[in-house]
């Protein structure tokens, strides 16, 4: 695997290029028979039996949580368990758009927390709270020890396999930390849905039977304090989680210990912050308080800078590693710049829309992420940690953009000749026939010229 192209090639089509690594691309191993899946190999089986566990897991959970609040309790909870979920799933969304993934994934990963995490958890915190109430005698304590050991355990590993399945199945779409991190978040984000529909739902409950209405009830103190002051705290937990297994996806395949320990400690990380939350209310009556200003609101802050941080990290990685492709001819020399800027990538999809229709707008919103996707790959591939499937992956990578570049490549140019930052000019020392203040006494200041294209200045 070469690091450069071997020379400067301009192909006429996917099949008269040659991806920038140099090597045969192959497909299917030849010289021997193929062989042919077992049944449970194949995608559509797996895909049923998927789909199946996580229906039966909603219509189980579904029937609990009802049974538990009562069908008007049930729909109260639902109403307002729903108000903060597209707010976090449009900012999982955003964080994700320098490499989208498929969205077939983040509806795995909420379905997975909704419907089968709430589901393990509601019946083992149940199942663990009733062995210690009898094995102690002491229902008060089993109800604080299962709040702050049990669920923290139960929750977090039963989010976490969410995460650990898309890393194993879904290991193209998890390249880096920003993967791990909207993984995690939304899996938390439809965990949180189902047991805040939980808890809401029991204070309407509750404040049926006592009365309670207006700002005094525990409906509105639940709503407050799940909904308005901490609609972040799952998905802050299960996002260090995600964090580790976002490490662990950068790390070379021979570097077992290191794949292995950051989602383990990234996993006992949220078990810890996930206990001291739940534990807060032990800490007095101003416990809570104190636990979200010293330690829920400073994490959120710096894990917010962090994702931020990853993702302009990983335009600058799109910026520094396309050009070897434009180099090659495989992308025109502008659109490095244009592809490592989101504002400069919004404004070709606009374009193409405007110009092309919907279907163009797509079109280049696919180019966008291949090539994304090829500079993730190029640069995994020069700091050794690229797989054994480097060569086809990027020649898979180098055709969809080929067969998309009619229709990305003008709005691609027109989005860099906006953006492109104008490039100061000095005026010549002496005077110019023709130039605006020819004759003046005083020499003119110098003065910008016209916006000069310049895709790589800073």
């Amino acid at each position: 695997m070469a690091t450069c192209p071997p020379h400067t090639s301009y192909p006429s089509g996917p099949t008269a290029g040659a991806p920038l690594s140099g090597a045969p691309v192959g497909g299917a191993p030849t010289g021997g028979p193929l062989r042919h899946a077992h049944w449970w190999q194949r995608t559509w089986v797996r895909y049923g039996a998927l789909t199946t566990l996580l229906a039966i897991s909603g219509l189980v959970i579904l029937a609990l949580v009802r049974e538990e609040t009562g069908t008007e309790g049930f729909l109260v909870g639902l109403g307002l368990a729903t108000l903060p979920v597209p707010l976090l799933i449009a900012a999982f969304r955003w964080l994700d758009r320098v490499e989208p993934g498929p969205w077939r994934n983040l509806l795995f990963c909420f379905a997975w927390g909704a419907c089968a995490a709430a589901l393990i958890a509601i019946v083992a915190n149940s199942f663990a709270t009733r062995w210690i109430a009898t094995a102690t005698a002491d229902p008060s304590s089993a109800d604080t020890l299962g709040a702050t050991v049990i669920a923290p355990v139960v929750e977090e590993i039963a989010k976490a396999a969410a995460v650990l399945l898309v890393f194993l199945f879904r290991r193209r779409d998890f390249t880096g930390i920003l993967d791990g991190v909207v993984t995690a978040g939304v899996t938390a984000t439809g965990f949180a849905f189902t047991e805040n529909i939980l808890y809401l739902g029991t204070a309407f409950g509750t404040d049926q039977l006592t009365g309670g209405t207006g700002i005094a009830s525990v409906t509105a103190a639940t709503f407050f304090v799940r909904i308005i002051m901490s609609p972040f705290a799952h998905p802050l937990f299960t996002v260090l989680t995600g964090i580790g297994f976002g490490v662990s996806a950068l790390a070379a395949d021979r570097q077992h210990v290191r794949r292995v320990a950051f989602p383990l400690s990234g996993l006992l990380l949220a078990m810890g912050m996930h206990a001291m939350w739940n534990g807060s209310s032990a800490f007095g009556d101003y416990g809570f308080f104190a636990v979200y200003a010293a330690f829920m609101v400073p994490i959120f802050g710096l894990l917010t800078w962090l994702v931020i941080w990853t993702r302009q990290r990983e335009l600058k990685t799109v910026r520094a590693e396309l050009p070897a492709y434009a180099v090659a001819g495989w992308l025109s020399p502008v659109e490095p710049y244009a592809l490592g800027s989101m504002r400069a990538r919004r404004i070709a999809r606009e374009y193409a829309r405007r110009h092309a229709g919907r279907a163009a707008a797509r079109e280049v919103a696919r180019y966008e992420a291949y090539a994304t996707s090829l500079a993730f790959l190029r640069h995994r591939g020069r700091r050794g940690r690229a797989g054994a499937d480097f060569v086809v992956r990027e020649r898979e990578l180098l055709d969809e953009l080929w067969r998309r570049r009619e229709a990305a490549r003008p709005a691609l140019d027109y989005a860099a000749r906006i953006t492109a930052p104008p490039v100061p000019v000095a005026a010549p020392p002496w005077p110019v026939h023709g130039a605006y203040g020819y004759g003046c006494p005083a020499t003119p200041a110098p003065y910008p010229a016209y916006p000069a294209y310049n895709p790589y200045r800073s």
